[in-house]
């Protein structure tokens, strides 16, 4: 399994209809399976998740944030790890909000 503790993460890109952008850095803290995290910064004023890690190192996990709208978004989300050659973690991300346009998209963030 791949620990995610302390890691912290930016993107690199994101479908148009996604909030997040290289602006916002999520702080990953595991325990266990169960990995969270904060994240702020670009569009996000604040924001939350919380998720599970598998075997592989894959997450499920469930979001909520507050916009530069003041709006509250809801939102799920699957990663897929991938190790880079530097040993950084990149992950390959397939969400798609609960709340607002209920939209899909993919995302892609980086181990800083």
């Amino acid at each position: 399994m791949i620990n995610y503790n302390d890691k912290i993460f930016r993107p690199i890109s994101n479908t148009e209809s996604g909030e997040t952008s290289n602006e916002t850095i999520f702080k990953y803290q595991q325990t266990g399976n169960i990995l969270t995290s904060q994240y702020s910064g670009g569009k996000i004023k604040y924001g939350h998740l919380i998720g599970l890690v598998d075997i592989d190192g894959n997450i499920k996990m469930c979001y909520h944030q507050v916009n530069d709208k003041n709006e509250l978004m809801t939102g799920i989300c699957k990663s897929t790890p991938e190790r880079l050659k530097n040993g950084k973690i990149r992950l390959h991300e397939s969400w798609e909000w609960t709340s607002g346009d209920k939209s899909k998209g993919q995302s892609i963030i980086e181990e800083q």
